[in-house]
């Protein structure tokens, strides 16, 4: 569903519902980190093991690398599924990583109602990449915690930005 109305996921995408590429994983804990125990993350949400925020997560608790394991490959299906449910055009695999670790951090709604969706559902490939970090005037987008500039969100953005467009990553100086 998006913006209220019900979307039919492209039939060409069908490859694609419950994959889980090992690029796809290695990029949530690249850019997620490991970590055993819950914390707070920078907006303040309990966190464990590689970002996820789910009602279950328990202070105190110490989580098994199984444990970890068993959310992050449920939390990426679930978002995947989300982000081929928002979308009405063909994705390659390059894209659909990009797109899904984009939601695994903003959300799945995050994604469904952002100018990097409308550009893709038009056809505008190249825009909706570039649109996962940058506004069409150039700024930097995704990247703050209320309105605090986040250097590591807008690396991150641009990490997805480049897997989107397959091109190589380059870190982006400090802003």
């Amino acid at each position: 569903m998006i913006n209220g109305k019900n979307v039919e996921m492209n039939q060409a995408n069908k490859w694609l519902v419950g994959v889980v590429s090992a690029t796809l994983i290695t990029s949530v804990a690249l850019w997620e980190g490991t970590k055993y125990y819950a914390y707070d993350d920078v907006g303040g949400v309990p966190t464990v093991c590689q970002g996820y925020t789910g009602k279950d997560v328990i202070r105190g608790k110490r989580y098994t690398p199984e444990e970890c394991s068993d959310f992050l490959t449920k939390e990426v299906v679930i978002h995947s599924a989300g982000v081929l449910n928002c979308v009405n055009a063909p994705l390659s695999l390059n894209q659909y990583n990009a797109y899904t670790l984009f939601a695994y951090n903003v959300g799945v709604q995050g994604f469904c109602t952002s100018r990097a969706l409308r550009l893709l559902n038009q056809g505008e490939y190249e825009a909706s990449c570039k649109a996962l970090s940058h506004s069409s005037d150039g700024r930097p987008v995704w990247s703050y915690v209320g309105d605090r500039f986040v250097q590591g969100l807008y690396n991150r953005r641009v990490y997805e930005t480049a897997m989107c467009l397959g091109i190589p990553y380059v870190k982006p100086q400090n802003r």
